[in-house]
């Protein structure tokens, strides 16, 4: 097991999976509160690295793609003191920090987990029911529906029809944008039959934001909905798969051999590389090297 404990939160990682719990300091954002304990699987890592500084670093888990409905709902776009998958390490604890990677690393190595994307949510995403208040609007989610209820803030032309009830299975998309300079933030629904390219000022599918504290919980609305809609690669997949006779749609092909075939041989390369800088020893290599050789 690798623990690492700062400030700014603990990390552990057991070999199956990673334990985040966010630390008490001031400068944690309250997404991260909210969020609380977080667990992440092992297979859905895509990579972990240390960014070391002169006074403090910082820990980075990269996760796979589709993997979290969080950074799906958010695009990446969450800022440092509320993304969950940071960490403020102080510069004594850099040997710890590099441990801790090292033994990441490694298990993902071993365990063969591919840093492609995923066609399923590995995180079950916030639970519900969940409601946060931020710019011109309050949006609540049970699980079922959204409602957004507008504040004296609300633009009239937006706030004139009341509150707004929308229902998950109408519910197409879902996102969130900070503010950013001089450009207002939202978060913004996409409902089927009322699609719009009205600014969310003015969208009454949208809660406009205005870049103050509490904007980014409202990111845990759109990660929570996110969670409960069709995955984006099943989505695609539907739209690239061309039509079956009489049975709809075909079945997705296969990956061409081919690039099977080339992705294994670079992963064989990258054993002996980790075998000759020392991460990796005979036996580790041996076993690792095996299962490759089986899949080709």
């Amino acid at each position: 097991m690798a623990e690492i404990i700062q400030r700014d939160g603990t990390w552990v990682f057991d070999g199956d999976a990673l334990r985040l719990t966010p630390g008490r300091d001031r400068n944690v954002g309250l997404l991260r509160k909210e969020l609380g304990e977080l667990t992440v699987p092992l297979g859905a890592l895509a990579g972990v690295s240390l960014e070391q500084g002169k006074k403090a670093g910082r820990l980075r888990l990269r996760l796979r793609d589709g993997a979290d409905p969080l950074l799906q709902a958010t695009g990446g776009k969450l800022g440092e003191p509320n993304d969950p998958y940071q960490l403020t390490v102080e510069a004594d604890r850099f040997g710890v920090a590099e441990y801790f990677v090292d033994e990441v690393r490694n298990a993902l190595l071993l365990d063969e987990v591919p840093a492609g994307p995923v066609d399923g949510y590995l995180l079950p995403g916030p639970g519900v029911p969940l409601s946060a208040s931020a710019g011109d609007g309050t949006a609540t989610f049970d699980g079922e529906s959204v409602r957004l209820d507008w504040n004296w803030k609300t633009e009239e032309a937006k706030s004139a029809a009341g509150a707004r009830t929308l229902a998950l299975g109408d519910i197409t998309a879902v996102e969130w944008h900070p503010a950013v300079g001089l450009e207002n933030g939202c978060l913004r629904f996409s409902v089927r039959g009322a699609e719009t390219k009205a600014p969310p000022k003015y969208d009454p599918n949208s809660v406009e934001l205005w870049g103050f504290k509490k904007d980014p919980l409202m990111a845990l609305i759109a990660a929570a909905v996110q969670a409960r809609l069709p995955h984006p690669a099943v989505s695609v997949a539907e739209e690239a798969a061309p039509p079956a006779a009489g049975t709809g749609r075909a079945a997705i092909p296969a990956p061409a051999s081919e690039a099977d075939h080339d992705a294994l041989l670079r992963r064989l390369r990258e054993l002996g590389e980790l075998r000759r800088e020392g991460v990796l020893t005979e036996e580790e290599f041996a076993l690792a090297k095996q299962a490759v050789l089986k899949r080709l």
